[in-house]
């Protein structure tokens, strides 16, 4: 690393990438440091730097002990092992130490004695459950629109709503099924909905007769509020909206609808005009929350109206190295690929991943927020006051 380079990552201070650390001399302490980068995105440790960004320096003893210290505690006290990439540089006369660990790709890691760390913000912290149950999930190709309801069975699945999607699928499949030919069970069952007797999570959210029973924590909250921030006194309207992917979707597209302002764009004054934000973009935002939201997570979808803008957030961050950036390149990850595969007939969407394109296509202004901290996936409208 370049000097001036390693000068500006010392003054940028500590974050979710770059620890500091004056000296270390236990093993479980460091142990702690890699099972945290290893568990979130990667990082690099400094050793011979104070949390005060001080050049502390370390001398030939310090770097002959740290360099048998690294290896032992990255081969020994994590598990499963990782190898960190060590490099000896010479700043101001001072010696340091760059430790850079990657990105874990046999996820979850832990410590000999069995903890489990992730990155929060310059801080570490335990994995929650949920996060545990999600990376050995993930690690297994487990996804979570495959995980199975307990509890559920196939009297669970709505067939008024699964009829219709398959006259629209595949009706030979219909047919067969009104005469009997074939079981439901044995459709839901190559479709992913049902895995040994029970619902899966797919078959639940996207046909499910009562779908929060068994997932209560999916559903979306709405919120119209009276100001700009979360913490005004008041509101205009709100509303916990429940049911199938499909309700939810229909549901929250008119809340928002019913919220929004209508403008006329150089049309008769007698027609009712465009909704302030283009129902494209809206359409595409709800669809990608939907669908595309980390299931993994016990939280519902929250869709915020202030008087200045409309927030859209989905738990769970970009999957993997996804970034909005590579998004916009027509980069797609599929989180959820049997909701991705089945939802298409069901909401007004391709399954093609250019949701996030489109929404900047009729309205340049809108963010998206990857919060790699907090979990969360923003998609943010700026609306005229």
């Amino acid at each position: 690393m370049f000097c001036d380079d390693l000068k500006g990552l010392i003054a940028s201070g500590e974050d979710s990438f770059t620890q500091f650390k004056e000296n270390i001399f236990d093993s479980k302490k460091l142990a702690e440091e890699f099972v945290a980068f290893s568990n979130a995105e990667g990082g690099v440790i400094l050793l011979g730097v104070n949390d005060k960004r001080e050049l502390v320096g370390l001398d030939n003893a310090d770097i002959h002990r740290l360099n048998q210290l690294i290896s032992n505690t990255a081969n020994e006290n994590v598990k499963p092992p990782i190898y960190p990439l060590v490099e000896h540089e010479i700043i101001d006369g001072k010696q340091l130490l760059i430790v850079r660990v990657r990105k874990g790709y046999a996820k979850p890691y832990a410590t000999s004695s069995g903890v489990y760390l992730t990155k929060s913000g310059s801080d570490k912290r335990k994995m929650s459950r949920e996060e545990l149950r999600r990376l050995f999930a993930e690690s297994g190709g487990l996804s979570a629109d495959e995980t199975v309801i307990h509890g559920s069975d196939i009297r669970d699945i709505n067939t008024e709503i699964l009829n219709d999607f398959l006259i629209k699928r595949d009706r030979e499949i219909f047919e067969a099924l009104r005469a009997q030919r074939v079981q439901l069970v044995t459709i839901c069952e190559n479709l992913d909905l049902v895995a040994h007797g029970q619902l899966t999570l797919a078959g639940n959210l996207l046909f499910g007769r009562e779908p929060q029973r068994f997932s209560k924590s999916f559903y979306v909250q709405c919120v119209h509020f009276d100001g700009n921030d979360v913490g005004c006194n008041s509101f205009i309207s709100k509303d916990i909206i429940y049911g199938t992917l499909q309700s939810m979707y229909k549901q929250t597209l008119n809340f928002l609808k019913s919220s929004l302002r209508r403008v006329q764009k150089g049309k008769n004054f007698n027609t009712l005009g465009e909704f302030e934000i283009p129902e494209i973009c809206l359409t595409e935002a709800l669809i990608n929350a939907l669908i595309h939201r980390d299931y993994f997570i016990s939280s519902s979808i929250k869709v915020f109206i202030f008087e200045d803008r409309v927030e859209i957030i989905s738990p769970g961050k970009l999957p993997n190295s996804l970034s909005v950036e590579k998004v916009r390149l027509g980069i797609s990850i599929h989180r959820n690929p049997i909701l991705n595969s089945l939802g298409q007939y069901l909401l007004p969407y391709s399954g093609l991943g250019s949701g996030i394109r489109r929404i900047e296509a009729h309205y340049p202004s809108v963010k998206f927020i990857n919060d790699t901290d907090k979990e969360e996936f923003w998609c943010v409208f700026s609306r005229s006051i």
